[in-house]
């Protein structure tokens, strides 16, 4: 073999390296990528499981505000009841001979 053989023998090898070297770099990219794929769609599955869990306490708490809103109105009409009730009773009492006023 020649001297211009043994060179571009010699070229050949290198760029060949450098092609593997490239390579090498590449794949580890893409493992580094596909690592983390894997750790996003860990995350969306984490996030969905929380979503979930806090749409359910969501409903539970405005149910329950329903309720409290509900029974609200109820202790409203009934104050508002024992009101004109007692102001009827003071009314009576003051037009009565011998009553408060």
């Amino acid at each position: 073999m020649g001297r211009a053989d043994s060179a571009a023998v010699e070229a050949a090898s290198t760029r060949l390296a450098r092609a593997l070297a490239a390579l090498e770099e590449a794949v580890e990219r893409r493992r580094e990528l596909e690592r983390g794929r894997g750790a996003l769609a860990d995350q969306v599955h984490t996030i969905g499981l929380d979503r979930a869990r806090l749409a359910d306490a969501l409903d539970r708490e405005a149910a329950r505000a329903e309720r409290l809103d509900t029974v609200n109105r109820e202790v409203a009409d009934r104050l508002d009841q024992a009101i004109a009730t007692v102001r009827t009773v003071l009314a009576g009492a003051a037009e009565t001979p011998g009553g408060a006023g």
